[in-house]
């Protein structure tokens, strides 16, 4: 019900807001593959099915603290990101629509705010928690595709990287914020696609 309610009703009432010729593309909003229209949408759809199933089990102490619950296999888990990785090179170059000389500048775009991301959300952790944490690596690499997204086609390589970094380092502490006000999102797509998302549209209008 949940999937079918977002993929036949919110999503193309959304997506022809900017894309379709609406409201919001009548007001010259940018958002060329998707941060608002595909990643913030899911990812305030997902902060409501996280209020509405509450935690998992053992997440939280009796005095309230999160507790971590580890992925059962980490390279499986790594393996998804990369795949995903990959996938971002249709879905951001691929919204051109047609073999343009854009795409290559797309690509790179999309490759190096994934990497930045990634390196950011690594140093952030390893800081706070004295050891580097692949999840949230992996999470910041999510981070940054997710943040690129509206602007790759619109942003120089250098700024690409700058909205990368900021994705990364703001997926890190969105994540700690959700588990302290007791949201439990297992994989952090709240923050991922929801928070970065949001970010990412704001980075068009700065970059």
């Amino acid at each position: 019900i949940y999937s079918a309610l977002i993929s036949g009703l919110i999503y193309p009432i959304s997506g022809h807001w900017i894309w379709g010729g609406g409201w919001l593309a009548s007001r010259e909003f940018l958002d060329f593959a998707g941060s608002t229209v595909v990643h913030s949408v899911g990812g305030w759809a997902a902060l409501m099915g996280a209020l509405f199933l509450g935690p998992r089990l053992g997440k939280y102490s009796r005095e309230g603290k999160p507790r971590a619950i580890p992925g059962h296999n980490m390279p499986l888990a790594l393996l998804g990101v990369f795949i995903l990785w990959f996938g971002w090179f249709g879905f951001n170059p691929g919204s051109t629509m047609a073999a343009v000389p854009s795409i290559g500048h797309i690509a790179m775009t999309t490759n190096l705010a994934a990497a930045a991301g990634a390196l950011a959300a690594m140093l952030i952790i390893w800081i706070i928690g004295k050891k580097p944490d692949v999840g949230m690596t992996g999470n910041g690499a999510l981070a940054g595709l997710v943040g690129i997204t509206a602007g790759c086609a619109f942003v120089e390589p250098w700024a690409a990287v700058v909205i990368g970094v900021i994705t990364g380092g703001i997926v890190v502490f969105s994540v700690m914020f959700f588990d302290r006000i007791r949201i439990d999102d297992p994989v952090g797509a709240i923050s991922v696609h929801g928070v970065c998302g949001a970010v990412g549209t704001l980075a068009v209008g700065l970059f």
